[in-house]
Order: C-alpha cells, then sequence, then structure tokens
C-alpha cells in the first residue's frame, strides 16, 4: 500500500515537471520494484535499512547526474543558437552572392546587347535582324520543351551568331547588291571567325555552338563544316529555320520582303532537307500573328535605338 502511494506520488511529481530529482526510498528488496521506479522517472532507488554513507553517495550521484543534464542542455541550446547565427550569415552571404551573379549576368547581357546592336547598324540591311530571330529561337526552344540553363545559352547563341562579321570588309558587309562568289567565300568566313573570337571567353562557351553550326543545313550541304542531320546542334537546327524566316521576311535592295505566309510554305518546302523536319513542324505550328507581333516589337524597340543614336550624335 505505502509503496503504491509512493509511485503514485513519483508520477505526479514528474508529471508536474522534469527539472525534478527524485530517490526513492522502500523497505521492499525487489528488483521489478527497483526497475519500475526508474523506469517511471526516479533518479535513485535506496532500501531500508540503510547508512548515511549510503545516502550521500546516492545523493551526489543524482547531483552530478542533473549537472550533466543542465550542462548537455546548454551545450545543445547553444549550438542551436550557434547553427542559427551561421545559417543566417550563411544565408546573407548567399543572397549577396546570388545579387552579385545577377547584376554580372545584367553586365555580361548589356554589353553583348550593345555589341550585336552596333553590328546590326555597321550592316544596314539586317537592323533588328538579332533581335528579331533572339526573339524567334526562344519562342520555337520553348515550344520545344527546352529549359533553362539550356534556354538561356541558346538565347546567346542567338544574339551573338553574326559577331563574325565584324571581319568582314564594309565592301562586301555593306554592297547593295548580290555578292559574287570570291565575296560569297569571305562572307562565309563568319561563323569561323565569330567561333575564334569568342572561344576563349568561358562564360560563352555553352552559346558557341550556334555562333558556329548557325549556317549548317539539315542534309550536310551547310558550311564550315558540313554538319548533317542531328550532328548539328540542336540550338543551330533550331537557329536555323528562323534566321532563314526573318531573311525571306526583310527587304533586300535586290528583292523586297515576302510575306509571312510564303516563308512559311518555303520553311515547309526545304523540311528534311534545308531544315530540321521537328524544328520546321514546332515552327508551322506557330500562329502567324505571334510572329507578326514580335516582328512588330523589335521594330518598335529598333526605331528607339535609332531615335536615341540621333539624339546622342545631335
Amino acid at each position: 500500500m505505502i509503496l503504491t502511494a509512493g509511485i503514485q506520488l513519483l508520477k505526479q511529481l514528474k508529471a508536474g515537471t522534469r527539472e525534478i530529482d527524485v530517490v526513492m526510498v522502500t523497505g521492499v528488496i525487489d528488483t521489478d520494484t527497483a526497475v519500475n521506479a526508474i523506469r517511471d522517472g526516479a533518479s535513485d532507488y535506496v532500501t531500508k535499512p540503510f547508512n548515511l554513507e549510503e545516502v550521500r553517495i546516492v545523493v551526489q550521484r543524482t547531483l552530478e547526474k542533473r549537472r550533466l543534464i543542465r550542462e548537455n542542455r546548454a551545450y545543445q541550446e547553444g549550438l542551436e543558437l550557434l547553427v542559427e547565427d551561421r545559417t543566417a550569415a550563411l544565408r546573407a552571404t548567399t543572397d549577396e552572392v546570388e545579387r552579385l551573379y545577377e547584376e554580372l549576368q545584367e553586365s555580361y547581357e548589356s554589353t553583348l546587347q550593345a555589341m550585336v546592336t552596333a553590328l546590326d547598324f555597321r550592316d544596314n540591311e539586317t537592323q533588328g535582324h538579332s533581335l528579331r530571330v533572339v526573339e524567334y529561337t526562344i519562342r520555337i526552344a520553348g515550344s520545344m520543351g527546352i529549359v533553362e540553363p539550356e534556354l538561356g545559352w541558346i538565347r546567346r547563341g542567338a544574339l551573338l551568331h553574326d559577331v563574325g562579321k565584324i571581319g568582314v570588309p564594309d565592301a562586301i558587309l555593306r554592297k547593295p547588291g548580290k555578292l559574287d562568289g570570291d565575296e560569297w567565300i569571305e562572307m562565309r568566313k563568319h561563323p569561323s571567325h565569330g567561333y575564334e573570337m569568342l572561344r576563349h571567353i568561358r562564360f560563352l562557351a555553352p552559346a558557341l555552338e550556334i555562333v558556329l553550326c548557325h549556317q549548317e543545313r539539315y542534309d550536310g550541304s551547310g558550311y564550315p563544316r558540313g554538319l548533317k542531320g542531328d550532328t548539328i546542334p540542336l540550338g543551330a537546327r533550331i537557329f536555323a529555320v528562323v534566321d532563314c524566316f526573318d531573311a525571306m521576311t526583310s527587304d533586300r535592295p535586290y528583292r523586297a520582303a515576302l510575306p509571312i505566309e510564303q516563308a512559311r510554305d518555303e520553311v515547309r518546302k526545304f523540311s528534311g532537307t534545308q531544315f530540321d523536319p521537328a524544328v520546321a513542324a514546332a515552327f508551322l505550328e506557330v500562329p502567324v500573328e505571334i510572329w507578326k507581333e514580335i516582328r512588330e516589337d523589335v521594330h518598335r524597340k529598333v526605331a528607339r535605338m535609332a531615335a536615341g543614336r540621333r539624339s546622342g550624335s545631335a
């Protein structure tokens, strides 16, 4: 009866707080009773009759156990605070790195855009061409399921595709009529020129496939390497369609621009020879109105840039 009452008191005490230490004292010498008392939260167990030295040892052992528990708890709390502080510092550092990376990316993009815009204005025939083909390329690539980061590299490759024309003489690049055989030989060097210009820039490495291969043809009749079919990088196969489409739908001194519908018919006609059939199909699935909207948006942007150039030089 007394033992049962003691166990009940122990449970009530431990239910109120886990911080109190209880040493059970009983005249019943029973291992099961001792085990049950410890299981219910007793710190230790003393049987009667006992001497004071035994009690002293039990109390010291109980106090030492409580000290270790408190130290361990303090250590864990301190460790948690340290982890929180380190995590907060790491998060702040990560946010700063990400911010700086975004700024660097924006700087790269602005520099590339400025360089390509200058090239477009150098070639009177192709003002706005680079901006249009970038938008066209991204539109088709997205519809084919291409996502970041590959989509970003395809965008940069499309933007930089004609950078090698910097090495083409003005007499050829700005010629108002069609090029003769020797002039075409020089013009066809521009993919290799562009690749050689950019190949040492590690940041642009994934984009250089389009710069080098944008004039390759699906049937292997393109240049500079005569690649065929799937050996041509996908980004370059996509770009080949939109580059030709933009050329057909833009005015040239020696011919007027074709209507978008007629240019689409040409893409359909040369699917499987000049163009990858899968890319041509993706292109043809885009409504005509989308291509018209893109052309109009780029036209307005180019007009604003031209106005800015005129006001800046005035």
